[in-house]
């Protein structure tokens, strides 16, 4: 773990130790801000399984300087999750499509988030964490207007001159930052069951998908799979999401108190797929007794803002979307990365907190939102209801890469940069 000399006059409180507050804490770090970190377990950990990197975010890892650690904990040979076979569920399980890497040099990277989470544990510097913090509030300072105090449920506070919320779907900072109103959550209409197996077990029971070439996109009216290798090939992480799409999202959010995230049966989830094809068969037989069942919820309507003042939104916490092109994590660790960046800039001090976030703000939220658009509109065409419905030949016309994919994996992070900076100078912020 490598760390810079503290060299700014303002120091940085980073709440949330999921991938995305690690990722800004290391980089902070690095960048010679001060920083502490604020976790409400009792120690780093992530829920769920696998976890999607595509080319965007393992640029970043790389300029980072986490890109190996990541890998040898994610194994190189998982690296080939941004190249997808889509398959109808039905029947046969017949190809309509392989959507090859949109470079032949790309990578992209299916990793356990647990391992992900491993990697990057080993470049915080353990004094400047701090566990059983949840947050409760976020006030003035009584001493000193112009910095703010942190209240946790523990009854502690920390008082600290920026606050950076990677706190999640679920976030305290969002519900502080929008004043203690509607904190713009809502149920996504989306189902997702997950669960790991053995490769295998798959493989002996008769499963003919190769997911060594491909991972599987498996689709279907209101429902797919997302089908791919974790723990260097040993492992299949499952995904088998079903949807409403008769309904907007908002319209039947969960009662107050009901959980998220809950156990489900072997038997709902093949109630669920019932009549789908025999490698879809197999794949059901062998989930675990107990997969979970994730009903996921989304940042819904947008914000107006992922700051305000001396706070600001990281990751889920700023814009929470559907999975379905595997490119939240990548956006929360672009989040992290601009945050950092920016804060860490020779230009950056005390005075110019509050426009350095509004411009990160401006520059993030457009391309954030792109993604969370682009995420819920190719669910609907995984479940049939995009603009070819069921006929899923035309899957091809419907996701065409080049507009579709390509924007969200190649991203000119240093060109955007250059804008931010110049943004700044043009108001003054920056000299």
């Amino acid at each position: 773990m490598s760390q810079t000399a503290p060299q700014k006059d303002f120091e940085v409180a980073v709440v949330g130790g999921g991938v995305v507050g690690l990722t800004c804490t290391i980089a902070l770090q690095k960048a010679g801000v001060p920083v502490q970190l604020f976790e409400a377990a009792s120690a780093f950990g992530e829920i769920g399984a696998g976890i999607g990197l595509g080319s965007n975010a393992v640029a970043l890892l790389k300029q980072l300087g986490l890109w190996e650690d990541v890998l040898k904990r994610g194994n190189s040979a998982d690296l080939n999750l941004q190249s997808f076979a889509y398959s109808t569920g039905v029947g046969e399980h017949k190809t309509v499509w392989k959507f090859p890497a949109v470079m032949p040099d790309d990578e992209a990277l299916g990793i356990h988030r647990a391992d992900f989470l491993d990697a990057l544990v080993s470049h915080v510097n353990p004094a400047n964490c701090h566990f059983h913090k949840r947050l409760t509030n976020i006030t003035e300072s009584p001493t000193n207007p112009k910095r703010l105090l942190l209240h946790f449920l523990d009854g502690t506070t920390h008082e600290t001159d920026v606050v950076l919320g990677a706190d999640g779907i679920k976030s305290a900072v969002r519900k502080v930052l929008l004043g203690g109103k509607d904190d713009h959550v809502a149920f996504s209409n989306t189902v997702a069951y997950r669960g790991l197996i053995p490769y295998a077990d798959l493989q002996a029971a008769g499963f003919k998908m190769n997911l060594a070439d491909n991972p599987a996109c498996v689709m279907g009216l209101n429902k797919h799979f997302i089908i791919f290798l974790v723990r260097g090939s040993e492992l299949v992480n499952v995904v088998a999401f079903s949807a409403r799409y008769d309904i907007e999202i908002g319209d039947a959010n969960l009662r107050d108190g009901a959980p998220w995230v809950e156990l489900s049966t072997k038997e709902e989830l093949k109630k669920v797929y019932e009549g789908w094809g025999p490698d879809i068969s197999i794949l059901l037989d062998h989930m675990p007794e107990q997969p979970s069942k994730w009903s996921i919820h989304v940042v819904h309507p947008p914000l107006e803002s992922y700051s305000k003042g001396r706070i600001a939104l990281l990751g889920d916490a700023a814009h929470g979307m559907l999975p379905h092109m595997g490119a939240g994590a990548g956006q929360g660790l672009e989040d992290a990365y601009m945050a950092a960046r920016l804060l860490g800039h020779p230009s950056t001090n005390a005075s110019n907190i509050e426009a350095v976030l509004e411009v990160y703000s401006e520059f993030r939220k457009p391309r954030a939102q792109m993604v969370w658009d682009g995420s819920r509109y190719t669910g609907k065409v995984y479940d049939g209801n995009g603009p070819h419905g069921l006929d899923f030949e035309k899957i091809q016309e419907d996701l065409p890469p080049k507009t579709h994919f390509y924007p969200v994996w190649h991203h000119d992070f240093e060109e955007e940069f250059g804008q931010v900076v110049s943004l700044l100078r043009e108001r003054g912020a920056f000299a």
